[in-house]
């Protein structure tokens, strides 16, 4: 009897490869099946790569076949945001400016999937160099989201998370600057992690903002997440990095821990976020449902306060925009992307390559960035969100001292329509409940928790950890995650209703 791929989570499909319930090339062509099927419809893709796919699976059945010790993910599909280099892969950043840049090398993040047994099976799309909340920006087309495909599926891992959400791959990787991880993971009903800062390598990753950038994964449970992060820590500090942290690999352990239950722990609830103009009824609901379940686990609920968290969207739309204008400055036609045609001096070169090589966003992002490091404005603004920055950490260390780590909002509404929200200040606050993190550096888990009541789609809450302490996030969410699993108004989404089971069937 075939068995759906999508039913299927990584740790399920990985335990069917090593016991020959099925082969890796099994899963790998289940999962372009899959792709195939429903690619026209999500548009998560943008490069398929089936070569790498077939090759790396064909290595794990030999292992397998040799009597070699698998690794943990042996076999598991997995999806990887297109600002990741791959060997064998372009890697365009869903921009014009990267179109035909080929990989030269495999960042430090993907090799550890790999390493872990992974199977390539695509670059997925993104906002173009990872500048917005919705992957309208891409250069190529958007991604729709797999719930209700006239809607976002969130950015900029939008790529990411629809393909975990329309059961195209059980795992993929996406990168977070100011929440671009945990909102599409919300909007997408799949569960999403942005690790502390320095936690997972980022060498390899084209930069946005290098002091805020951090890879995490998306998965479809709680579980599948701490595999994949086990993966990306292993092998410890990155040399290549020097933002690179060792970091213990105990995240699955952490997630089989939580079923202990969670007395003498204290989960603190932010008045003012939940509080806060623009937060739907829907999503409030679904994050006191999330409290309701820590409680009931044994947890003790705590009001806290992070009085200077106001400042982070302002904080963030100075700090970020200067990184990009300097990690993007390299990309003027000349030594890096897109090159115009015709030119006669060097200088006619990169000011018509970047002209017509980026954007609408990534320009404007790069013009503010120059702005505000340009002499007598640096002080102003700059220095005073880095005064900022400042502020908001000390203020989720005194929380932290209260309290195990904070429940909140991941996302203030719904997916919204394409197009819906077309004035970039009012599509920066889609990010209002993430951006801070980054600021601070700590970890952040997305986790979903049913369909709202409202609008029928996908509705999540937020957990913060201290930093390093992103086990936390994994034993909570597994505890939510079991909560609404079993209970009769929610459940684990996973698969979007109008794609299970549509193509990549196991034999």
């Amino acid at each position: 009897m075939a068995t759906n791929f999508d039913s299927l989570t990584a740790a399920q499909l990985a335990a069917g490869v090593a016991s020959g319930a099925w082969s890796a090339v099994e899963v790998a062509r289940a999962a372009l099946d899959a792709i195939q099927a429903r690619e026209t419809e999500v548009q998560a893709f943008l490069q398929i790569t089936p070569e790498l796919a077939i090759a790396a699976a064909e290595r794990v059945d030999a292992a397998r076949a040799a009597g070699e010790p698998l690794p943990p993910l042996a076999g598991v599909p997995v999806a990887i945001k297109d600002n990741m280099n791959l060997t064998g892969t372009r890697t365009t950043c869903a921009s014009r400016m990267l179109e035909n840049y080929e990989s030269p090398y495999t960042a430090t993040c993907v090799q550890r999937m790999l390493d872990a047994g992974c199977v390539p099976v695509g670059k997925a799309n993104m906002d173009e160099f990872a500048f917005g909340s919705s992957t309208d920006s891409s250069a190529f087309h958007p991604t729709n989201n797999p719930w209700d495909t006239s809607r976002v599926p969130g950015g900029s891992s939008g790529g990411s998370a629809a393909a975990v959400a329309a059961g195209m791959v059980p795992l993929s990787l996406g990168s977070d600057t100011g929440g671009s991880i945990r909102q599409p993971a919300a909007l997408c009903g799949v569960v999403g992690m942005k690790p502390t800062y320095g936690a997972v390598s980022r060498y390899g990753v084209v930069a946005f903002g290098s002091s805020l950038d951090q890879v995490g994964p998306f998965g479809r449970t709680v579980e599948d997440v701490a595999l994949a992060m086990d993966a990306l820590v292993a092998g410890g500090r990155d040399a290549y990095d020097s933002t690179s942290q060792e970091v213990a690999p105990s995240f699955t352990q952490a997630a089989r821990a939580s079923a202990e239950g969670l007395a003498g722990t204290r989960i603190g609830l932010v008045p003012a976020f939940m509080d806060a103009e623009g937060l739907t009824p829907e999503v409030r609901a679904g994050v006191m449902h999330a409290a309701a379940a820590l409680e009931a686990a044994g947890a003790e609920l705590v009001e806290v306060d992070l009085p200077h968290v106001d400042a982070a969207i302002a904080a963030y739309y100075v700090i970020g925009p200067a990184e990009a204008f300097s990690n993007l400055a390299r990309f003027d036609g000349i030594r890096y992307g897109y090159q115009e045609p015709g030119c006669t001096t060097l200088a006619a070169q990169s000011a018509l390559s970047r002209a017509h090589g980026f954007g609408a966003e990534a320009k404007r992002r790069q013009m503010l960035g120059a702005y505000l490091l340009s002499s007598g404005v640096y002080d102003t603004y700059y220095y005073a969100a880095q005064k900022a920055r400042t502020l908001i950490t000390d203020d989720y260390n005194a929380a932290f001292a209260q309290v195990d780590a904070i429940l909140m909002p991941a996302t203030p509404h719904a997916a919204f329509q394409h197009g819906e929200i077309s004035d970039p200040t009012q599509m920066y606050l889609s990010d209002m409940y993430t951006i801070s993190l980054n600021i601070a550096g700590n970890g952040g888990i997305s986790v979903p928790v049913g369909l709202g009541e409202d609008s029928g789609l996908p509705m999540a809450a937020q957990l913060v950890a201290p930093a390093f302490a992103d086990e936390r996030l994994i034993t909570f969410a597994a505890a939510i995650e079991r909560a609404c699993a079993s209970a009769s108004n929610a459940s684990v989404l996973g698969v979007a209703p109008a794609f299970a089971g549509k193509g990549g069937e196991l034999a």
